[in-house]
């Protein structure tokens, strides 16, 4: 893995951390002592600092801080005259790197105090009161047509752009965002909740984000995972009895399939070939037959199967999707095979005759 992919991987650890800190401080038995190593752990380095900032962002994206009356449930957080005149004066780095308003009031005695686990208790049942009191209707299905594309926007910000002959569930919940890729293709990108993963169920893959960009491949054989950017853990949807099932983490430019034989090999991609649907076109890098085909058959009316002694013959090259049937002769002529349209459900590419 690059020096950049680690970095990725420590930072997504560092906001796991993070999160877990969050689940910790709400529960009803946290205790002083839980405080400390939490303070501890927040001014051991900036690094920390920041992924805490991000957990708490989510409260400000999810509108809680904005209409929490903070200053009068917890008199002590209130900036002093002095510290309010300036906004950008309001944080200076102590000694030991935790943070300092300019006024005196340590962050890091504060939350000993229990100022943060209090106003995070508050906040959090605030967010589920408006959770539970809000709209009851947090599940939804998108579906395309053969030969139809389309871009939907969730309601926490993600955008997912479906592919033609697509199927996508989505259920949200406070604890987690899910979604289930029932068949054919979608590129995510996905907001950034820290607190509330987004995951997509496809075939045999499961797959975990936090907040980044991948596309999903479902295909009757396998599931490919190919990620544009931030990290995907990649994991088994299911594992022979007794076993647990392997996951993987993939970074910018990875990709892996999964299928009933277990995970793949992690190959390398780019955005070029990871989306080149998007595009209106299909690349093919010395793809074996029979995962062309399963990309192809998206389109086609009339899907297209490869005959067992051509299923490896590797093909190459770009391929318009303007016309999916124009296209699948274009395939069969450049590797030297016939159709045959006897079957008036199945179009079969075998070895021409001689």
């Amino acid at each position: 893995m690059n020096t950049a992919g680690v970095q990725e991987v420590q930072n997504e650890d560092r906001l796991d951390q993070a999160c877990a800190w969050v689940a910790r401080l709400r529960s009803d038995a946290v205790s002083p002592a839980d405080r400390r190593e939490f303070a501890a752990w927040l001014t051991e380095t900036a690094d920390n600092q920041r992924a805490f900032d991000e957990v708490s962002e989510l409260w400000g994206d999810l509108g809680a801080l904005a209409h929490m009356p903070i200053d009068d449930l917890f008199p002590e957080s209130r900036p002093t005259s002095t510290s309010a005149t300036r906004p950008s004066e309001r944080k200076t780095s102590t000694a030991t790197g935790g943070a300092m308003a300019a006024g005196g009031w340590n962050f890091a005695q504060w939350l000993m105090g229990g100022g943060l686990v209090t106003a995070c208790l508050v906040v959090t049942l605030w967010v589920g009161n408006q959770w539970l009191n809000g709209d009851k209707t947090r599940e939804q299905t998108f579906i395309t047509q053969v030969g139809e594309t389309r871009t939907v926007t969730l309601a926490d910000g993600s955008q997912i752009q479906l592919n033609t002959n697509t199927e996508l569930h989505v259920a949200y919940s406070r604890e987690e965002r899910r979604t289930q890729l029932l068949r054919g293709e979608a590129y995510f990108d996905v907001a950034r909740q820290t607190a509330r993963p987004f995951t997509v169920a496809a075939g045999k893959a499961n797959i975990r984000v936090l907040g980044t960009e991948f596309n999903v491949e479902r295909n009757p054989g396998s599931t490919r995972v190919s990620v544009t950017g931030g990290v995907v853990s990649v994991s088994e949807a299911e594992s022979g009895a007794g076993l647990q099932p392997e996951s993987v983490k993939l970074v910018k430019n990875q990709k892996v399939s999964v299928s009933s034989r277990g995970l793949g090999s992690v190959g390398r991609t780019s955005p070029e070939e990871a989306l080149d649907w998007t595009r209106g076109v299909l690349v093919f890098e010395q793809t074996p037959l029979t995962e062309a085909l399963e990309e192809l058959n998206r389109y086609l009316k009339v899907p297209a199967a490869a005959d067992a002694s051509v299923h490896d013959q590797l093909l190459s090259g770009t391929f318009e999707l303007s016309d999916p049937d124009n296209t699948l002769k274009a395939i069969a002529t450049a590797l030297n095979l016939q159709q045959d349209h006897s079957d008036p459900n199945l179009t079969l590419l075998s070895p021409k005759r001689n």
